[in-house]
């Protein structure tokens, strides 16, 4: 049977870094997507080719599976490795082709997007889906997320250990994003463990603008360095806090959320900074960071998009971009300009998404005169990095549907 799938890429709106810590975000999927076709095998083998390369990367369904040449060949092994290693009696394997109008290496998550549909057409070709392990800690759309979110981490989940994944120390925000995505609408979660908190709507006059730096965002490489900086430091203060406390606490947020003095504490913590990875002062603003967006931001933006209220969603989106450049200190010259540029040229919000060190930003425009707004910012942001403009790219789109199956014959 050939079974076909469609997988978004995602915007965070606000929450930025926030995830592996527990706190909580906001997001969407977008309209472009990833197309798999899949073809199950008789061989334990997860074969896949992308249009456009000749390339073919085939890898055993086990703990064996190992990248090939091709960049992306260590998606397909890493997922290849997981579901072998946790699943050793599944049979069968799957011939997966890819297509996409995904940007790669846009901060779009084209890289999840992967993940998820090399995950999915493996459990569906091997008839995991009635497996009753598989069923219990991966069966649901959201447990399916943080299921895939840890063959890309590395890290453990439900009865199954962690291993190297791709190197990455994230979190599950952008899985959820895609597979739990409503069209049409914001949804704010909250993570370890995953959970839906609430939605919002869209403004249905405004559009959803991306602007693509031109940088690329790659997890992996040299950018995966950078990325990993923001998260060591959120994992090092949990176990500071643990060890000085006796407490068992998983995340940042729980730590947070144990008792009245939690951030005091933890602010004493950071302010030490004995034995970290990172000096005080980055410790402390990523400390004010985590709590402002999680706290005030991420439900300052869903309520106010729930009122309609713009003006109140454009400042507090400002200052979620203002703790990415100040605090977290993940952004370059030219996503800093690419939402200063929005603003400018009359956008309700702009902000950087995604991991940082590249990518893009989004912007909320009104939908009549929209095509102009996105001239208006190209044109703009050429003039201020010309060396990024061959590079750049600008979209239109709106929060669109979760992930899902493009249908089946037989």
């Amino acid at each position: 049977m050939t079974r076909r799938y469609v997988v978004p890429g995602r915007v965070e709106l606000v929450g930025k870094h926030v995830d592996y810590g527990g706190g909580r975000s906001l997001t969407c999927a977008v309209e472009f997507a990833m197309r798999a076709t899949a073809n199950p095998l008789k061989e334990r083998v997860l074969r896949v080719r992308q249009r456009g390369s000749r390339d073919v990367v085939e890898v055993p369904l086990s703990s064996a599976a190992a990248p090939t040449r091709s960049r992306w060949s260590m998606y397909v092994a890493a997922v290849a490795r997981r579901i072998g290693r946790d699943f050793p009696h599944a049979t069968g394997g799957v011939d997966v082709r890819l297509s996409s109008t995904l940007p790669p290496a846009a901060g779009l998550s084209s890289s999840t997007a992967l993940t998820i549909a090399l995950a999915r057409a493996v459990v569906d070709a091997t008839g995991l889906t009635s497996n009753a392990v598989f069923a219990e800690y991966a069966g649901s759309p959201i447990t399916f997320a943080e299921y895939v979110a840890a063959i890309e981490t590395g890290a453990p989940h439900g009865p199954f250990p962690g291993d190297d994944g791709v190197g990455v120390r994230g979190g599950a925000q952008d899985h959820v994003a895609i597979m739990c995505a409503r069209e049409g609408m914001v949804g704010q979660f909250a993570y370890i463990p995953a959970g839906e908190e609430g939605w919002a709507p869209w403004p249905g006059d405004h559009m959803l603008a991306i602007g693509v730096s031109g940088v690329r965002a790659s997890k992996t490489g040299n950018a995966q360095t950078a990325y990993n900086r923001a998260a060591d430091a959120v994992r090092w203060m949990v176990r500071q806090w643990n060890g000085v406390t006796y407490r068992d606490d998983p995340t940042l947020a729980a730590a947070l959320a144990s008792g009245s003095d939690a951030r005091r504490r933890l602010e004493q913590i950071a302010e030490e900074a004995s034995g970290a990875p990172v000096g005080a002062e980055y410790l402390v603003k990523r400390l004010a960071q985590f709590c402002e967006e999680c706290d005030v931001i991420v439900p300052g933006v869903a309520d106010a998009l729930r009122a309609r209220d713009l003006a109140t969603v454009g400042a507090l989106v400002d200052r979620s971009q203002a703790l990415a450049e100040q605090a977290l200190e993940n952004q370059v010259p030219e996503t800093i300009s690419l939402a200063r540029i929005a603003r400018e040229q009359g956008a309700a919000a702009a902000s950087a998404f995604g991991a940082g060190f590249g990518g893009a930003v989004w912007a909320m425009v009104a939908r009549d005169g929209a095509d102009e707004f996105i001239e208006r910012w190209k044109t703009a942001f050429g003039g201020a990095h010309p060396d990024r403009a061959a590079r750049a790219r600008f979209l239109l789109t709106m929060p669109g549907a979760p992930a899902g199956s493009g249908g089946s014959r037989g």
